[in-house]
């Protein structure tokens, strides 16, 4: 049986950011919305608002890939299933609510040290919002809307 909205949304907010505190669980939880909700660029033209779409577009998520590098991934969103914590934040994402500090985010990494670049994808069509626990965060600039 294939997993409910919620049900995937609760597993990539544990898989992403289970370690990342309640804050950077939203803020996982409100870029994953608000790619579903973009209305132009590669987001809005590839996933068509569609939450599923969006969680296993290709090359998006490392939590949907079963081997990286060549390696199996032991983290995955079938391997570890949410707690009740990921199920109240999915519940809240999908209600309409945003992590303000995130605001409309399209992407975000751990850089592994203490700053962020500026840009991210490092084609240059995000550009740094905030930080969040581990993760940096990005906006869209004007170049997505090509994309």
């Amino acid at each position: 049986m294939a997993y409910s909205n919620r049900e995937l949304l609760a597993r990539i907010i544990k898989c992403e950011a289970g370690g990342e505190g309640e804050n950077g669980m939203k803020a996982v939880a409100s870029v994953v919305m608000n790619r579903k909700r973009i209305p132009y660029g590669e987001y809005h033209r590839v996933c068509q608002g569609d939450i599923r779409k969006v969680i296993f577009q290709k090359g998006q998520f490392d939590c949907v890939r079963s081997v990286i590098g060549g390696k199996t991934n032991p983290q995955t969103i079938w391997s570890n299933p949410p707690e009740q914590v990921h199920y109240y934040i999915a519940d809240w994402a999908l209600s309409g609510n945003r992590l303000f500090t995130v605001g409309y985010s399209l992407w975000y990494f751990n850089p592994f040290k203490p700053t962020c670049p500026y840009y991210f994808p490092y084609n240059k069509t995000g550009s740094f919002q905030v930080r969040v626990a581990q993760h940096c965060f990005y906006n869209p600039t004007e170049l997505y809307a090509k994309t």
